[in-house]
């Protein structure tokens, strides 16, 4: 994994699944986080061979909740995000999927309190010695690349200060989150970096990493459509990121808005944007797969 000039997908929850990864990645992404994983949730999964979809799968052990979803086809890339507070937990759950991922990254910059209240994200930022703790644990242990995301702190002394003892824990690379903890997506970004990692702009059109320059917003959607289909994506989280799609570009209230929303399932999803004929081809394809099995 080499870091410098490239083009990378940010960790997004619930939009950084398998298909929007695989998205991006068709669009010209050379590295594709996912979404950030809590170790304690990853802790209570298995590892699943997924043959009917040619994926591997780390399922919720007594549920079907898949927790993580991946595939070889994105291994050379993908980059497995995970919340943790404790080093050995974190340890622990990296061993899990670092056989089926390009890298371990650790959360240190995730401002919502449901990361920060567990003592993980943006609260790490105040807590140097249980930064280097985590990740010399990783970087010892772990044979793929460890890397981590952080926001700034209140001052550039204090950011280049942690950067610094971040650095001489041996890690690949770091991510600096241009903004500190309290600030908001609508105040500006401080700029300057070896690469560059999009969020915001990738959920709205996954095109933007595309040498060509971007692709019709329509054709985008109906492109992820096709993929969360053929990776049988999660309803809500194929939803959440076509409501981001379009929330960008037009309003919830209007029709098509309206009509996300009331959509019960991928199929339903398909119908919407004209997608049935290949929903359909898809389905086939792996029934007739069951029955040769």
């Amino acid at each position: 994994m080499d870091y410098r000039n490239r083009l990378i997908l940010a960790p997004m929850v619930r939009v950084g699944t398998l298909p929007f990864r695989m998205l991006a990645a068709q669009y010209g992404a050379d590295i594709t986080y996912g979404e950030e994983i809590v170790d304690h949730k990853l802790l209570k999964c298995e590892r699943l061979i997924n043959e009917t979809l040619g994926t591997i799968d780390f399922v919720e052990r007594g549920t079907d909740n898949v927790v993580f979803r991946t595939c070889e086809e994105e291994k050379h890339r993908v980059v497995f995000q995970i919340g943790t507070s404790n080093a050995s937990r974190a340890l622990s759950a990296a061993m899990l999927v670092c056989k089926d991922v390009a890298a371990v990254d650790v959360n240190m910059g995730c401002p919502k309190s449901f990361s920060v209240s567990g003592g993980m994200g943006a609260a790490l930022l105040t807590k140097p010695e249980l930064i280097h703790d985590i990740l010399t644990t990783l970087k010892r242990n772990l044979d793929i690349p460890v890397t981590c995301k952080i926001r700034l702190l209140k001052s550039s002394n204090d950011t280049v200060e942690l950067a610094r003892r971040i650095e001489k824990t041996g890690v690949a690379a770091l991510a600096v989150h241009g903004r500190r903890v309290a600030d908001r997506p609508r105040d500006p970004a401080k700029w300057g970096a070896a690469s560059v990692m999009v969020a915001r702009g990738a959920a709205w059109n996954a095109s933007i990493f595309s040498p060509k320059g971007k692709l019709p917003w329509e054709s985008v959607k109906k492109e992820y459509i096709r993929k969360s289909i053929l990776w049988d994506n999660d309803i809500k989280s194929t939803k959440h990121t076509l409501k981001e799609m379009i929330m960008h570009y037009s309003s919830l209230e209007l029709a098509e808005g309206k009509a996300v929303n009331k959509s019960n399932t991928l199929a339903d999803l398909a119908e919407l944007y004209g997608e049935q004929e290949y929903f359909s081809d898809v389905i086939s394809s792996r029934l007739l797969q069951i029955t040769v099995r």
